[in-house]
Parts: structure tokens; C-alpha cells; sequence
């Protein structure tokens, strides 16, 4: 088989030719998983239930004369492993046993399916190739039927439930398709190529922060094609200017800027996790593979992640800490949930308690290295002395959000580090001061820090206004032409063009809008509707597996009750994003609405966005541009404010692109009869939705 580098282990426990694997005992077989559990214990039971496997491969595969074995398989994207991949050929056959059971259970077929799934879109060696996932019960009744395979245009078959005795019966089945259902240019590849070709997964900030928090190596999930170079220099640079910052003893204040869902929390998160106190750290493996590549590690270069938006605070923290106690009930670990969520804490902290400790106490945090995400979103001066003055009872605060969090860390006598994530046009509320308050801040009181500025701030979207023209002439300004901005998205795995899509959408630039589209059409499905019930089939209708959906609407979409759509009704966005479909709180049901404060830094893999009479496009004769409304009382009414316009159009641009595989846009079709919902208050924006060439259902 394959030979493995040495910085990393096998990405399968066990992988043999199906020969070979016919030939070994099963002892040997057994004794090679358990070596590749690493330093966790094996139990009985699932030495026994590898036993069964073993045994059952072993007569199903004993006709094959080609192909590969491999055994435990190792998905570091979603933090699992696959238990048996067969390689037939041009066909791959992911097997998910259920030892034991009789039972077909609906979330096991879906976890082979999401296996199927994250092979084709993220293992290079199966983009070519046919994938089936198979779910075997060992205890379910034999039939005769040899069962219908659906497989979809990306060669991806709907899972099936085969049982034990009916496997040999599939397997020939699937090597005399195989000429049908794969790629002719990829049959010829052999197992060893397959096992060694690269695997890099684009995954949602929820998996990325547990496979990081557990010690993975960002290297090990980054996205599978050119956005991992950037990806990667972007994590070298900031780990470069950490140790840049403790051995010359400076202060240094980062940029980094990045279109939406380029991965800026993500690199964050690397970041924080580098630092990490040792107490917190694990092992230094996760699922059976080690760190790659991991950072020295200094006790006073401790980092915390900073962010001020609340519902991605609170997601993350329960997504680590159910991880982490899942991960500890797999090894016989306990620890009650409140334990496991304590060092959850103190690694990723609201900006604002951030901030309130520095009022408690006069020296500097106990962190060298802090990470604001998205920082744009910080305090004003007015809003912040707002704020203090009503919450706190300090009536004479004077300083902006920006200013008094770099002015605590200044406390540090030695060193200090400060990396301001920034999204463009992310600013979503009253008081959100953007970039240039930092930049204001850092000029006017902090000269002695060192800037480490993205060029990408002149793009108009960053808001750093005239503040741009005071660093120019500030000393230890150093601007970085490629390492500190992000320009693919991640999040759109399928089309990178997405965010240039919205951009221009948004801009009222219809033939750059309509350029862009034409570009990820196929890949990257939007389709707009006026019919709510056709929105919710769409999305269900597409995803696949684990895949996730929800339904999504501006704050200020106060007229979209007809459809049940109340957006006063809160949410909870822990429960929105992390429980299973079964849990009528979840985006699953397509009950709750969430909007643009509880999905901004998170995603979907399938969105349906409702576009209400709060952002309107102009008709023809009013010239281009968005016509902006409040909903008050019984009426719309303009918004005149110029900050207010531009946050109502960076609350559509966050809805816009929260979809990591594509979306559906629902414009009511409005009412005549309803002066709060008359069809002028729609009809324009279909039309030039239509005309930017979406199509409609």
C-alpha cells in the first residue's frame, strides 16, 4: 500500500490489498487496529465487534481478485471513522456496521451517507469515482432482492440498508456496474495512489473549532483546493508575528481581513489553540492522528479567542463541550458537562467580559496573545460610553471599544499581540465602529505598537475611511500585500465566486452579478421562489445525509407573519444550530427563523433566505439602489439614516452567504388587500433577481 510521510500516520488503521487481507489472520488484522487506537484503551466489546467484521469481510471479498481493504478510515472533518473501505475498481464502498443489531436506523444510514459525501468532496482520488454507502445490521433478516441503487450526478448512491447475507450478492453487483457508474479515466488508478492522494476538507467553523480544539492541525482540515495555500500562509504569518512580538519584546497589532466564510475564524481558532495553556491540552492527537506540524509551546504566550458576537460565542462553547465529553465517554472517561465546559471558557470568551475584567482590575490579562473576531463590530466611543453609563455606572467612560481594549493589553510591560479579524461590510447594529476606529485608536494614542495592516483595507467594504490616511505617515506601519488578507471563501466549497456574487448583487452592479452566477451555476445551485411551501421542498429535497438547512430573514422583516414567520420570536441559536433534526427548536424543522445576530460567523450547508419589504429594489424610473424601511406600527417607513441603510444591507449580504452548497430565495408574492404587504414591495426585487439570471422555480 501506500507510504505515509513521516510527520503524519496512516489516514486508515488498517489497509491491505483484498488479497493479502484474505491471507492474514485475524489476529494479525486485530492486533494491527488496536496499535492504530494509539494509547487508548481497547474494550472487549469492540475487539469482539472488529472480530465480527473481520469475519465477514473476509467471506464476502473471498470471490475478488482486485481491490483494497481498509479498516477504520479516519475523517478528520467530522472527528470519525469510517469502518470499512472497499475500493472495487472506479467503485468505493463505505460500510458502516451496526454489530449486533437488527435494527436499520435512519441516523446510521445518514452517517454513512455524510462519509460517502465527504469522500467525494474532499478526498482528490474519489471525485472521479462512484460511491456507495452501505449501512449492514449484522442481525437483520436476509432477503433475496439484490436493492435499488440511486445514485445522484455526482456518482454519490443513496445509502442503502444491505443485510449480512446479501453482501456478496451486492459487491459482484457493484463490480459489474462499475463501468456505468465511474469514470473510465480513474480505473486504473490503484489502491496505494488512492490511499495516498490528498484529503482536504472545507469544514464549517462548528467542525473546525472541535478538530482544532482537540489538538488537530489546521493543515489536516483545510479546504481541498488553492484557498489552503492562502489558509496556510495566513496561519505561518500570525505564528511568525506572536514569535516576532515575545523575542524583541514589541507590541504589534494584526489585521486580517478576508471576503466572507475565507476562513478568518478559522484561523483565529488555530491560533488560540497553538497557545493554549498545557493544563488544557490533550494529547496531541485526535482520532488516531497527531498534530501536524504543531507550534513550540510557551506558557506566557497564552491566547484567548475574543468575540463580541454572542450566538457564535455560545455555539461554540457547548459544540466543544459535548464534544469533548463524547470524546471521553468513547476512551471510558467521565466528566460531568459543567467540567468539561470550564477550560471551554477560558478559551473562548465574549469581548465584552473581556473587557469588564480590565474595569475589576488594574494590571494586564493573563493573555499575551488575544484574537478579536470580527472586530469591526466593536464599540464606538458614544455607543460604549452609552452602555457604561447605563449598565455599568460609570459616567464618565471616554474611550471607544477599540481604544480601552488595546490600552489593556499595553498593560503587558514586556510584549503583546492583538489580531483584529475583519469582515467586509459585517457591520450589522447601531454602534458598530469598523475598522477605523482601531486604526483611530492605534495612531492617536499607541504609537509605539507596530501595525501589521492588510493591504485589502482600501476596499471600500472595510469602512476604514480617512483613518487610512493617518497610518500612512504613522511610524511601524508595515503593510502585507497577500498573508493577511483571505480572498477565497471557504464556505462555499463549491464556488468560490459566491461572495463576489453577493457583493455585486448587493452593489447594484446586475452585469457583474449576473457574470459571477453564470460562473458557479452548476456547482453552486440559487434559485428563487414566490411560493414558501416550494422553498422549504427545495432544500430538503437537497440535502444529503447530516447535511444541514434552516430558514433564515432580516431583523427588520416584520411582515412575513402570513407565513409564520415571526422574527420577534427569539431563538436559541445553541439549540437552532447543534440539535438533530428530530428537535422542533432546530433549523431542521423549518419553524424558527434565525436572522442575520444569530447566524453572523456560522453556516448551513442549504439556506432558505425570505426577502421581505425592508429592502427593496428600486424600479427602473427611481434609478438603481435599494429602497430601505422600518417597520413601525401599522406602516413602512424610509430609513434616511446612511449608517442604518448600510447596516439593513450588510444584515441581507450576512443571510446571502450563509449557504456553504447553495440557497433558495423566497420573495413574497405580496397582497393587494394588505397595505403592509402590497405586491409593489416585492415585485421589483424579483425582477431584478430574475435579471441577474437566477432561476425560478
Amino acid at each position: 500500500m501506500a507510504s505515509v510521510p513521516a510527520n503524519r500516520l496512516p489516514r486508515a488503521w488498517y489497509d491491505a490489498a483484498i488479497p493479502d487481507f484474505l491471507a492474514a489472520t485475524p489476529d494479525s488484522i486485530l492486533g494491527a487496529l488496536t496499535r492504530g487506537s494509539g494509547d487508548h484503551a481497547v474494550e472487549p466489546a469492540q475487539a469482539q465487534a472488529w472480530l465480527a467484521e473481520i469475519a465477514l469481510l473476509k467471506s464476502w471479498l473471498a470471490p475478488c481478485r482486485a481491490g483494497a481493504v481498509f479498516l477504520e478510515f479516519t475523517i478528520p472533518r467530522m472527528g470519525r471513522r469510517i469502518d470499512a473501505v472497499l475500493l472495487l475498481g472506479g467503485v468505493v464502498v463505505v460500510i458502516e456496521f451496526k454489530v449486533g443489531q437488527a435494527r436499520i436506523e435512519r441516523s446510521a444510514l445518514d452517517q454513512a451517507w455524510d462519509y460517502a459525501l465527504d469522500l467525494k468532496n474532499f478526498h482528490e482520488a474519489s471525485h472521479g469515482r462512484a460511491i456507495v454507502p452501505i449501512l449492514v445490521a449484522t442481525e437483520s433478516e436476509s432477503r433475496s432482492d439484490l436493492f435499488s441503487l440511486d445514485f445522484a450526478a455526482d456518482q454519490v448512491a443513496r445509502p442503502v440498508a444491505v443485510p449480512a447475507g446479501a453482501m456478496c450478492a451486492m459487491l459482484a453487483r457493484l463490480q459489474a456496474l462499475r463501468p456505468a457508474v465511474s469514470d473510465p479515466t480513474v480505473a486504473s488508478q490503484d489502491a496505494a495512489a488512492w490511499s495516498a492522494a490528498p484529503y482536504r476538507p472545507t469544514p464549517t467553523i462548528v467542525e473546525a473549532a472541535r478538530a482544532l480544539y482537540a489538538q488537530h492541525s489546521v493543515h489536516a482540515i483545510a479546504r481541498h483546493d488553492a484557498g489552503a495555500t492562502n489558509l496556510h500562509l495566513t496561519s505561518q504569518r500570525l505564528e511568525s508575528l506572536v514569535e516576532e512580538a515575545r523575542t524583541r519584546r514589541r507590541k504589534i497589532l494584526c489585521f486580517v481581513t478576508g471576503v466572507p466564510g475565507a476562513g478568518k475564524t478559522l484561523v483565529g481558532l488555530n491560533l488560540a489553540t497553538q497557545h493554549r495553556e498545557a493544563s488544557e491540552k490533550g494529547d496531541g492527537f485526535i482520532f488516531g492522528e497527531p498534530k501536524i506540524n504543531p507550534s513550540p509551546f510557551s506558557p506566557a504566550s497564552h491566547a484567548v479567542f475574543l468575540s463580541g458576537n454572542g450566538p457564535l460565542v455560545a455555539v461554540l462553547r457547548e459544540a466543544l463541550t459535548r464534544d469533548d465529553v463524547e470524546r471521553r465517554k468513547a476512551r471510558c472517561e467521565r466528566i460531568s458537562k459543567a467540567n468539561a465546559g470550564k477550560p471551554v471558557k477560558a478559551f473562548i470568551q465574549n469581548v465584552h467580559h473581556f473587557r469588564d475584567e480590565a474595569l475589576r482590575h488594574p494590571g494586564p490579562p493573563a493573555d499575551h496573545v488575544v484574537i478579536f473576531d470580527e472586530a469591526q463590530r466593536a464599540w464606538n466611543r458614544a455607543k460604549a460610553a452609552n452602555f457604561m453609563k447605563q449598565r455599568k455606572g460609570i459616567p464618565d467612560f471616554a474611550h471607544s471599544e477599540p481604544e480601552f481594549l488595546i490600552q489593556y493589553m499595553d498593560r503587558h510591560t514586556d510584549w503583546a499581540v492583538i489580531v483584529c479579524l475583519v469582515g467586509g461590510g459585517q457591520e450589522i447594529h447601531t454602534g458598530e465602529a469598523g475598522i477605523a476606529e482601531w486604526l483611530q485608536a492605534a495612531t492617536t494614542h499607541f504609537p509605539h505598537w507596530h501595525l501589521h495592516v492588510s493591504s485589502q483595507l482600501v476596499d471600500g467594504e472595510y469602512a476604514a475611511g480617512h483613518a487610512l490616511e493617518l497610518i500612512r505617515t504613522r511610524p511601524n506601519v508595515h503593510l502585507d500585500e497577500q498573508a493577511l488578507h483571505l480572498h477565497v471563501s471557504m464556505r462555499s466549497f463549491r464556488a468560490e465566486r459566491v461572495s463576489a456574487f453577493v457583493k455585486a448583487l448587493l452593489d447594484c452592479d446586475r452585469e457583474g452579478a449576473a457574470a459571477a452566477y453564470q460562473s458557479f451555476k452548476d456547482r453552486y445551485p440559487i434559485v428563487i421562489t414566490r411560493d414558501l411551501d416550494k422553498a422549504k421542498a427545495w432544500v430538503r429535497e437537497r440535502a444529503r445525509g447530516n447535511e444541514q438547512y434552516g430558514l433564515l430573514a432580516s431583523s427588520k422583516a416584520m411582515r412575513l407573519k402570513p407565513y409564520a414567520i415571526d422574527i420577534r420570536v427569539s431563538v436559541d441559536p445553541v439549540q437552532w444550530f447543534l440539535n438533530d433534526r428530530t428537535d422542533v427548536r432546530s433549523s431542521w424543522y423549518l419553524e424558527d427563523c434565525a436572522t442575520e445576530f444569530q447566524v453572523q460567523g456560522l453556516e448551513l450547508d442549504w439556506a432558505c433566505v425570505t426577502w421581505d419589504g425592508d429592502f427593496r429594489a428600486k424600479a427602473p424610473a427611481e434609478g438603481s439602489g435599494w429602497s430601505c424601511h422600518d417597520f413601525r406600527g401599522d406602516r413602512w417607513v424610509n430609513i434616511h439614516s446612511p449608517d442604518n441603510r448600510n447596516y439593513l444591507k450588510n444584515a441581507y449580504r450576512v443571510l446571502l452567504t450563509r449557504a456553504r452548497q447553495g440557497m433558495v430565495v423566497f420573495v413574497p408574492p405580496g397582497d393587494s388587500a394588505d397595505p403592509t404587504r402590497l405586491p409593489s414591495h416585492y415585485d421589483e426585487t424579483w425582477r431584478y433577481l430574475r435579471a441577474a439570471g437566477i432561476k425560478a422555480l
